[in-house]
């Protein structure tokens, strides 16, 4: 069987990872932290890194298809106004993974995923 999806499909249908991961992104940008399982750590570092790269260019696309996947004026602004700027000379590499164990209920590992200052 082929595979359509480079990621993990996290055992969830497609408009459910594609709502959990711009929830995620959203809260990591406005507190610029998250704390999330493992698995979906890593996928929202690969969706967030993405984003931050095409706002880095700033003109009226970036802006639109920013709006279209974050839906949230207040976290647009912020990309725009300070994620950008941060990252400007930064070639990839804005966010950071950090594993602080397991979750007492079901033993699933848990991990910080914080935005590099």
């Amino acid at each position: 069987m082929i595979k359509t999806y480079n990621g993990s499909k996290l055992g969830i249908t497609s408009s459910h990872r594609k709502a959990l991961l711009r929830n995620l992104a959203k809260n990591l940008f406005l507190h610029e932290k998250v704390t999330t399982t493992l698995a979906k750590a890593k996928e929202l570092v690969s969706y967030s890194e993405k984003l931050v790269t095409k706002a880095k260019k700033a003109d009226l696309s970036a802006i639109r298809a920013i709006s279209s996947a974050i839906n949230d004026k207040v976290v647009v602004k912020k990309i725009f106004d300070v994620l950008v700027l941060r990252y400007k000379e930064r070639n990839g590499g804005y966010t950071q993974i950090i594993k602080i164990g397991t979750r007492y209920g079901d033993r699933a590992n848990i991990a910080v995923v914080k935005l590099i200052i």
